[in-house]
């Protein structure tokens, strides 16, 4: 299982909508871009709307970034599409033999471990912004 591709796709969009500061970034002209339905887009800009990331105005095409691409970091991004709930990036298998001395232990023994991954991914992602991501892409 990968995180989910809502990451990528909200990076895609942010990316998209500062690249066009003076242009209307339409659902339409977005999902053109991202190979994928305006619905879909709509979806993700509305959940990246409720954490302050976008403006959108109901009734009124175009969305805008609501600061500078260089305030918005990945990590804000991937917690407002929700990539993985909190603390579960990597999940432990339900139900192994409580009978078993490794199955009674074995989540135990790696929940730290993979606690500690999630968070290191976490505190790479708050070291990037949006801004970096944007002075990536070839002009075109």
């Amino acid at each position: 299982m990968n995180i989910s591709t809502r990451f990528a796709v909200a990076i895609h969009i942010l990316t998209l909508i500062d690249s066009n500061k003076d242009g209307k970034s339409t659902s339409e002209w977005i999902a053109s871009s991202v190979n994928t339905n305006p619905v879909v887009i709509r979806r993700l800009t509305g959940m990246l709307s409720k954490a302050g990331l976008v403006e959108v105005r109901p009734g009124v095409a175009g969305a805008k970034l609501t600061r500078s691409a260089a305030d918005i970091t990945l990590l804000q991004i991937y917690k407002a599409v929700n990539a993985v709930e909190e603390n579960s990036l990597f999940a432990v298998h339900e139900h192994p033999n409580p009978e078993c001395p490794v199955g009674k232990n074995i989540a135990g023994a790696i929940v730290p471990v993979f606690s500690q991954a999630q968070k290191a991914m976490e505190d790479e992602l708050q070291k990037v912004t949006l801004h970096q991501i944007v002075h990536q892409i070839p002009a075109g």
